[in-house]
C-alpha cells in the first residue's frame, strides 16, 4: 500500500494546494509587489511570513518576472555581518545569472576582491567573503546596491526580522539602508518582523528614517475555522478524521501560530490510521510528547536569564490572559514578586531577549511553547 504524504508541512517549500488560507494577506501583499511598492510585514515569528511571500511567488510565478531574494538576518550582530550576508545572497541571485553578469559583479566591488575565486571541480567562479575583509562596509554596501540596480531584472529582495538592524552597535545603520533603498530604482523590498514593538517605533515613528517607507500588512492567526476545515479536509482525504474539540485544543494551546499548528496536525496525521479519528486524548499526548522534545533547547534559551527575569516569566505564564498591569501591587503579591522597580527592570530586558511581547500595553509571552513549557515546570 501506498502511503499518503503527510499534507502538514513544517519544513521546507509548501506546495500551493498545501497552503492554508491567508487569500486577503496573498491579494494585499501580490498588489504591493507588482505595484513596485516596500512592503513591511509584521507578525510574531512562527506565523508564515516567509512562506506567504514564497506562496505569492508560486500562484502568480514571481519568480519569472523578479529575481526574489530572501535575506534572513536573525542572527546578525553587526553591519558587516549584515553586508557579508547580503552580498553573498546577491552573488548567488544576481551575478550567477550570467557571464556579463559576473563580469559586473567583480568590476563593481571592488572592495572585496579578495573575495573572488574559482572552484576547478564545478568549474564555476566562487566568492568567499569573510568578516575580515569588510573593511569600509559603507563603502561595499554602495558597491552591492549598484550590481542590484544593473540586475537583468527587477529585484524583490524579503529582508526577514529586519528589526535585527536597531540591534547593532554600528552607528546611523537605518539611515544609511534608507537612503540606499530610496535610490534604488530597480529593486523593491519586503521587510520582515516578528517584534513588533521595534517594526512599528522603526516604520511609524517620524523620528526614524523608514518613517512610512512601506505600506504594512499584519499578520494574525488563521481563523479557526478556516483552519478546523483545512485540517479536516486532508485527514478526510486520507480516509481519516479529527474531532474539532482536537483540532480546537491545539489551537487554543498555541494562540493559533502556524507553526505550532501545522507539527501538532503532522503528528496526529501520522498517528492515526485509516478509518480512524483523532481525538482530544490523542491530541493531549502529541502536545505534551512535544514539550518534552523540545525542553533541552528551552531550558537552554533560558540559561541567560536572571532569576528575577525568571519569576516574571512564569507569573506572566500562568495568567489565563495577558498582563496589562505587570507592576500592580496585586500581580506583584500574587506572584511574589521582588518590587515595581525590579519587575520594570526585567521586562526590559526580556522584551529586549524577545521572550516578553507588549502589545497595547499588556504583556505576555512572546512564545506560547515556552508559555506552555514554564507552566508544567511551576510547582
Amino acid at each position: 500500500m501506498i502511503k499518503n504524504k503527510n499534507p502538514f508541512i513544517v519544513s521546507g517549500k509548501i506546495p500551493t494546494e498545501l497552503f492554508c488560507d491567508r487569500k486577503e494577506e496573498t491579494a494585499c501583499l501580490l498588489k504591493f509587489l507588482q505595484s513596485e511598492e516596500n512592503v513591511v510585514l509584521m507578525s510574531q515569528r512562527r506565523m508564515g511570513k516567509t512562506k506567504l511571500v514564497e506562496y505569492c511567488s508560486d500562484v502568480n510565478s514571481l519568480d519569472k518576472q523578479y529575481i526574489l531574494m530572501y535575506v534572513d538576518i536573525l542572527h546578525t550582530t553587526s553591519f558587516r555581518e549584515f553586508i557579508q550576508l547580503l552580498g553573498g545572497i546577491v552573488f548567488d541571485n544576481v551575478a550567477r545569472r550570467s557571464v556579463r553578469m559576473m563580469k559586473l559583479f567583480t568590476a563593481t566591488v571592488k572592495s572585496l576582491s579578495g573575495s573572488f575565486g574559482y572552484d576547478p571541480i564545478q568549474n564555476t567562479p566562487t566568492f568567499d567573503v569573510r568578516l575580515g575583509d569588510i573593511t569600509a562596509p559603507e563603502y561595499t554596501l554602495n558597491e552591492i546596491f549598484q550590481c542590484i540596480e544593473k540586475a537583468e531584472r527587477r529585484c524583490i529582495i524579503v529582508i526577514d526580522e529586519f528589526q535585527q538592524v536597531t540591534k547593532y552597535a554600528d552607528n546611523n545603520v537605518e539611515a544609511l539602508l534608507r537612503s540606499h533603498i530610496q535610490k534604488v530604482s530597480n529593486a523593491n523590498f519586503v521587510f520582515a518582523g516578528s517584534q513588533r514593538r521595534l517594526m512599528e517605533e522603526m516604520f511609524f515613528s517620524e523620528r526614524r528614517p523608514f518613517y512610512m517607507s512601506a505600506r504594512s500588512i499584519q499578520l494574525a492567526p488563521i481563523p479557526f475555522s478556516d483552519y478546523f476545515q483545512f485540517a479536516s479536509h486532508h485527514f478526510k482525504l486520507a480516509d481519516k478524521d479529527i474531532d474539532e474539540a482536537a483540532v480546537k485544543l491545539v489551537y487554543d494551546t498555541f494562540l493559533g501560530v502556524t507553526l505550532y499548528l501545522q507539527r501538532m496536525m503532522k503528528d496526529a496525521y501520522n498517528l492515526t490510521s485509516r478509518g480512524d479519528s483523532c481525538d482530544v486524548t490523542t491530541i493531549r499526548q502529541i502536545i505534551d510528547d512535544y514539550v518534552l522534545e523540545c525542553e533541552p533547547r528551552l531550558r537552554e534559551q533560558l540559561t541567560f536569564v536572571t532569576e528575577t527575569q525568571k519569576e516574571l516569566l512564569y507569573a506572566i505564564s500562568e495568567e489565563a490572559e495577558s498582563v496589562k498591569n505587570i507592576t500592580a501591587s496585586s500581580f506583584i503579591k500574587h506572584h511574589r514578586l521582588k518590587s515595581s522597580s525590579a519587575v520594570q527592570a526585567a521586562s526590559r530586558k526580556l522584551l529586549e531577549y524577545d521572550l516578553l511581547t507588549r502589545n497595547e500595553g499588556s504583556y505576555s509571552i512572546a512564545d506560547p511553547l515556552i508559555a506552555l513549557w514554564l507552566r508544567s515546570k511551576r510547582f
